[in-house]
């Protein structure tokens, strides 16, 4: 992804955008213009870092670590949700890089220190259309004048990485005169958000990945955040749909019907997986944000500037992990 793709075709998150239906209320939900995941390619990749020791003992060198390319990896254990412990971290685990879509589980951890206001209204502006169209990002295909609550736009976000739905949610939840300086806002509370959870590696300059130069994180970071975020009981039922379907009156009076696909193919490819966000773009490469559960042990891991082999790369190190 060397230039920025084509609105409307493939955008910075790699991903189809999602489209709309509008019909009569009588109608069933449809799917139409389903959004679609990019496809990793399948080449193997060479081994990375090794992790040193295993439960005291020198581990042997071809157990010393997840043999993928991606550097900037990290995979930690969640063990009952309260506690983390690292498992493995690879070569460049703490260096800050661009993280394209994966801002996103910011975006809706501070929207989620408000769950009384998940079922309030917010209508859809022209604005965030033309955001999308304006930066060539990922869309819901959210149309203007629909309403959609707070819950639904997490979903809009979270699933086919909707950066009009982060808008409209950060519009909302800012404070500020105009759209701008709610935006900026929202995104102060988002840096906000990071330093107190001890995020020392990262920062925000947008609340959808679309950086203006100073939006970034590691890969540890990144877990411990997908690890809080996943104790979210709404972040969690939200990321493990493969698929969302649900509906919105629209500006005219009528019913419109959305179906999302979830950016995510671990979701479909992995046995046990949970989550949690994908991400890429021009400059940040192809990052994932994942969690799997199996055996009552919940692993959560990421990957950042990786190929297209990102998710082949995330069950290497997801398997690797179960195994230790």
């Amino acid at each position: 992804m060397g230039a920025h793709a084509r609105p409307n075709r493939f955008h910075r998150t790699g991903v189809r955008i999602a489209s709309a239906a509008l019909v009569g209320a009588a109608l069933p939900i449809g799917a139409t213009g389903l959004a679609q995941a990019a496809t990793p390619d399948d080449t193997p990749h060479a081994a990375a870092a090794d992790t040193g020791e295993q439960a005291g003992q020198a581990a042997p060198a071809e157990q010393a670590g997840p043999a993928i390319k991606a550097d900037h990896a990290f995979l930690l254990d969640a063990r009952d949700g309260s506690q983390e412990r690292e498992l493995w971290a690879g070569a460049k685990a703490d260096e800050s890089v661009p993280m394209a879509s994966t801002t996103k589980i910011m975006t809706a951890v501070v929207v989620l220190k408000h769950p009384e206001w998940l079922e309030r209204q917010i209508t859809v502006k022209q604005e965030y259309r033309d955001y999308v169209q304006e930066v060539g990002a990922s869309t819901a295909d959210l149309q203007t004048g629909d309403t959609l609550t707070a819950r639904q736009l997490l979903h809009a976000m979270l699933i086919p990485s909707g950066a009009d739905a982060a808008r409209a949610l950060a519009d909302h939840f800012g404070n500020g005169d105009t759209e701008e300086a709610r935006i900026s806002d929202f995104i102060a509370q988002m840096n906000a958000e990071a330093q107190q959870l001890g995020l020392k590696g990262t920062h925000f300059d947008s609340v959808d990945g679309i950086s203006q130069g100073n939006n970034h994180s590691t890969a540890r970071d990144l877990a411990k955040l997908g690890q809080r975020a996943m104790l979210q009981p709404v972040f969690a039922d939200v990321v493990k749909n493969t698929q969302y379907e649900t509906e919105a009156p629209a500006a005219n009076g009528r019913t419109r019907y959305y179906t999302w696909i979830n950016t995510n193919e671990l979701l479909t490819t992995y046995d046990g997986a949970l989550g949690v966000k994908t991400g890429s773009g021009p400059e940040d490469g192809y990052c994932v944000v994942f969690a799997a559960e199996r055996d009552n042990r919940t692993l959560i891991g990421v990957i950042l500037g990786d190929d297209t082999g990102r998710f082949d790369d995330a069950t290497k190190v997801l398997d690797w992990g179960f195994a230790h």
